[in-house]
């Protein structure tokens, strides 16, 4: 009840006029997160048999770049891939287990959640995206607060963007993330029709670490220009409930950051008045005074 890896030539060359099925990927990009596997005519074969999308004992499976294979048998995994290449189902073998980029630590998992059962001749082939997934916008309903030292005031602001996550635990992100019902009923999951919830977690996250680089001393008026540092306290702020929990982490975060009035209203009252503290423009508002007023003295 496994895979077992196949040479490419015998593929491409012994499949061409058997009944034998080929299974591959529906198309993954954008913020898709989950495929299923689909059958395709695979040279002059014209096997129609069986029911569609599901797999049978000797199919081919073929497998991509940034693909996680997820061979399912009533909801749970029975084998798995994350190395590029053909694969065939052998329900007489033990699972083979081709960790690809995660390294034997993904076995752990896999015996943990692992299928014990009999082959029930419903299986079928699920992709998860290990590319960054970007573009999943976000933003703060209610202004953020921030306390700055330099204005030694409370001030508010609201931040709004993009981020982008990956997945680096697929059998987590299959358990806690992917809908019971996509299984099920064998359709693609696009990120953005899940995110809903982990964008209100995200939104926290943000104002925690807003509120850290806050507390770091850092002025309000230079968080434009620390993305990135904003990124790497939310990766801290997220790791255990998103990574550890769900199997995906930050990757990026895009961010526009906008002040609200009253806070806009009293940075500028503030910078006006550090400017009219400063002795050259004192200097430069009474020459300008006294310009004025000699001016008016001669238009009379």
């Amino acid at each position: 009840m496994g895979i077992i890896r196949a040479a490419i030539n015998s593929v491409k060359g012994g499949l061409a006029d058997s009944w034998q099925e080929v299974i591959q990927p529906r198309p993954m990009s954008g913020t898709l997160a989950m495929v299923p596997g689909e059958k395709i005519t695979h040279g002059t074969s014209q096997n129609t048999k069986g029911t569609p999308n599901i797999v049978s004992n000797g199919s081919v499976i073929q497998v991509y770049d940034n693909q996680c294979m997820l061979l399912i048998d009533g909801g749970k995994v029975v084998d798995f891939t994350a190395e590029p290449g053909y694969y065939q189902v052998s329900n007489s073998s033990m699972p083979s287990l081709f960790c690809g980029q995660f390294g034997d630590s993904i076995k752990e998992t896999f015996n943990r959640i692992k299928y014990g059962g009999i082959p029930s001749q419903a299986q079928r082939v699920f992709y998860i995206n290990l590319q960054e997934i970007k573009g999943i916008p976000f933003g703060t309903s209610t202004p953020v607060n921030y306390f700055d030292n330099f204005y030694n005031s409370e001030l508010m602001l609201r931040a709004h963007g993009t981020y982008s996550i990956k997945v680096v635990e697929p059998f987590k992100f299959y358990q806690e993330v992917i809908p019971r019902e996509a299984v099920t009923e064998n359709k693609s999951v696009d990120f953005a029709d899940v995110r809903a919830q982990y964008n209100e977690e995200f939104v926290g996250a943000l104002g925690s670490a807003i509120n850290q680089y806050s507390a770091d001393g850092e002025r309000i008026s230079f968080i434009k220009s620390k993305q990135r540092l904003i990124g790497q306290y939310m990766a801290q702020t997220l790791d255990e409930e998103w990574t550890q929990a769900r199997g995906m982490e930050v990757f990026a975060v895009g961010m526009d950051v906008s002040y609200t009035e009253d806070s806009q209203e009293l940075i500028n009252m503030r910078n006006k008045g550090a400017m009219l503290s400063d002795a050259a423009v004192q200097q430069g508002y009474v020459a300008a005074n006294i310009s004025e007023g000699l001016k008016d003295a001669g238009s009379n």
